[in-house]
């Protein structure tokens, strides 16, 4: 299962399909074959494999995956009929598939007599695919949300200067983080105030070679001439502050990892409606005062309405810090 988790890791890690690895096995245990998908519309990870057997040759093999194989026929067939037709015996994945379209392949290969386990390794596997089983579970994009502050919480000084408040380790990071999302959010006030160009950029400034789709989200017009609209991606503009309605158009055209850089106002707007799945927060080692926090109001009136989140790990920067946190 390592293996495949290896192998899946070669997928490209943006788009609406999830990376996938398998590994099959002959009766015995021994190595067959491997295979992973290498994106939309390509062979899935099961028949990527079986593609490289001769006919009859997966006859009684077991097949080792990452995600449950799926039962529905999109741009290819369903990988848990490819199974069945090759004969394979038996099949062992990490982590089930909740799509309601796609989802189910355990039970179909059950019904054919295949004999099949569930849960290996779904605790090292479950985070690997985890912007993928989210927006399937709940038919909206992963959401990350990434701000950088002092050590006392401020975004910017009193003047609304920010830059800039991280190292160059720091920043690098986020652009590293920036090329693998599908989408970057901000709001309207940012792009006004910024001009940004929401770009993901080397440490020479070069653009790098996988960039997010632009997205703005506000009501008011953006100018013309706006950094945003020279982007490699023609930004999608959404003059609405209905968040979930945003999500789910971007949903739609095949968004599964947004990536939100927009300052506090959007920032505490999707914290307050709960759609945050995961939280980059940059601490440098500074204080600056004053009144420019990272995030404004998003509903806690009282202690007891605090939102809790569990630190899943820190990552030293330069002389920062990066906290990465999950909702509880």
């Amino acid at each position: 299962m390592r293996r495949a988790l290896e192998l899946a890791a070669n997928g490209p890690a943006t788009g609406p399909n999830p990376r996938v690895g398998c590994v099959l096995l002959d009766a015995s245990g021994q190595f067959l074959a491997e295979g992973w998908h290498r994106g939309a519309g390509t062979p899935h990870a099961e028949v990527d494999a079986l593609a490289r057997l001769s006919a009859g040759a997966a006859r009684g093999a077991t097949a080792v995956v990452t995600l449950e194989p799926c039962n529905h026929t999109g741009r290819t067939g369903p990988c848990a009929l490819a199974l069945i037709d090759a004969g394979v015996a038996r099949v062992v994945y990490a982590v089930a598939d909740p799509g309601p379209v796609s989802g189910g392949g355990a039970d179909r290969l059950r019904s054919h007599g295949v004999d099949v386990v569930g849960g290996l390794l779904a605790d090292e596997v479950g985070p690997f695919l985890a912007d993928w089983l989210v927006a399937a579970r709940l038919g909206r994009p992963f959401v990350t949300l990434k701000w950088a502050s002092s050590l006392d919480g401020r975004a910017a000084a009193a003047d609304g200067t920010s830059r800039w408040i991280t190292g160059p380790e720091a920043r690098q990071d986020v652009h590293r983080r920036r090329s693998a999302a599908d989408a970057i959010l901000v709001g309207t006030g940012t792009v006004l105030a910024d001009d940004p160009a929401l770009t993901a950029r080397d440490a020479d400034g070069q653009l790098l070679p996988a960039q997010p789709v632009p997205v703005v989200i506000g009501a008011r017009g953006i100018p013309v001439g706006a950094a945003v609209r020279g982007h490699p991606h023609s930004p999608l503009i959404f003059a609405t502050h209905d968040l979930l309605a945003v999500l789910g158009e971007l949903h739609r055209s095949g968004i599964r990892h947004a990536f939100i850089e927009g300052g506090p106002t959007l920032a505490s707007a999707f914290v307050a409606a709960g759609l945050v799945d995961e939280y980059l927060v940059y601490l440098a080692p500074t204080l600056l005062g004053g009144g420019r926090l990272a995030l404004g109001d998003i509903g806690v009136a009282g202690i007891d309405e605090q939102r809790r989140l569990t630190i899943e790990h820190y990552v030293r920067l330069g002389e920062d810090l990066l906290v990465v946190a999950r909702p509880r």
